[in-house]
């Protein structure tokens, strides 16, 4: 018995001052695996950048070297100021300009009132309207261009109405606005205004109607209801599209060649004629740089104008409430 009581204290000692976490651990078995190496995040960026400065800033970097490369040797800003010192040049750059905003500006408009209607204003047909749009963002632009030459064109569809009513003879029609510089506004804002439109339905389809519900039960009237409700809610549906829009005016070339409008030069037209009518590769070289010099600014004044009228608005907005 005395041999029974010297033996459970020694037990309940160890096992009242053995903590669990003192217990000895195991050694770790040799030959474990050891935990994957984190990549930096620098080198996932040097695939893509590596392909964007080869594919795009190699090629623009040659481009601007050739421009001070004359065709008589070495290197030097004769191509620059024989370019600029051209009246072609000038009327080329004003033509490119006027023509971008215009269009631009007539896209906006129109793409915004048609979107209004297909998705607020019920009408048959109009889900499968808004699904054309998808499909006419597909077309080239100078199918438009055509289909623009047959109806309006001097031997088009209006003109041989006329000559059909009239009797006169064919080709004599009052219809021959499309080898004018209206004519190129005209097929630019036909074939750029679905851009426009695309985002303005995805985000028209954001608004609820709750909304509108309560703003006509309020009293607002249709125009106040766009004003105030849908127009803040589609502005940045609107820059996107605008943005995208006017760069792409900038840089047209098939609606400028297929309508053959007389006098109607723009930058993208002078490349083509300096580089394969003349040969004059430096002095193509130089328009097309100013050409994107004048893309990334209008774009950039652009983004600028939009940003600072959706903070004036947003504030009005904050004002109001």
């Amino acid at each position: 018995m005395a041999r029974t009581t010297h033996t459970l204290p020694v037990l309940d000692e160890r096992a009242a001052g053995t903590p669990a976490d003192a217990a000895p651990k195991s050694p770790a078995p040799h030959g474990s695996p050891r935990p994957p190496r984190t990549v930096p995040g620098w080198a996932w960026a040097l695939p893509p950048v590596a392909a964007l400065g080869y594919f795009f800033l190699y090629p623009l970097f040659l481009v601007g070297k050739q421009s001070f490369s004359p065709d008589s040797g070495g290197h030097s800003t004769e191509p620059w100021t024989d370019v600029i010192e051209e009246e072609s040049f000038r009327k080329a750059l004003w033509n490119t300009v006027w023509i971008a905003v215009g269009s631009t500006a007539g896209c906006l408009l129109l793409g915004f009132v048609l979107a209004l209607v297909i998705a607020f204003v019920p009408f048959p047909g109009g889900r499968a309207l808004s699904r054309f749009i998808d499909i006419f963002l597909a077309f080239p632009s100078f199918l438009i261009t055509l289909a623009l030459l047959f109806l309006y064109g001097t031997v088009g569809m209006a003109n041989g109405l006329w000559t059909d009513v009239t009797g006169g003879a064919s080709g004599s029609g009052p219809i021959d606005f499309l080898r004018t510089p209206w004519g190129v506004l005209l097929a630019e804002i036909t074939y750029f205004t679905p851009f426009v439109m695309r985002p303005l339905l995805a985000a028209f389809s954001q608004v609820e109607t709750a909304q509108l519900e309560v703003a006509s039960s309020l009293g607002a009237r249709a125009p106040r209801i766009v004003r105030q409700v849908i127009l803040p809610e589609a502005l940045p549906s609107l820059a996107a599209g605008g943005s995208l829009v006017l760069v792409l005016c900038l840089n047209e070339f098939g609606i400028v060649l297929f309508t053959g409008a007389k006098g109607v030069t723009t930058l993208p037209m002078l490349v083509y004629s300096k580089a394969i009518l003349d040969g004059d590769y430096p002095g193509a070289c130089v328009v097309a740089v100013v050409a994107v010099v004048l893309s990334v600014t209008l774009y950039g004044l652009y983004r600028a104008v939009v940003a600072r009228t959706a903070t004036l608005t947003g504030g009005a907005r904050r004002a109001g409430a």
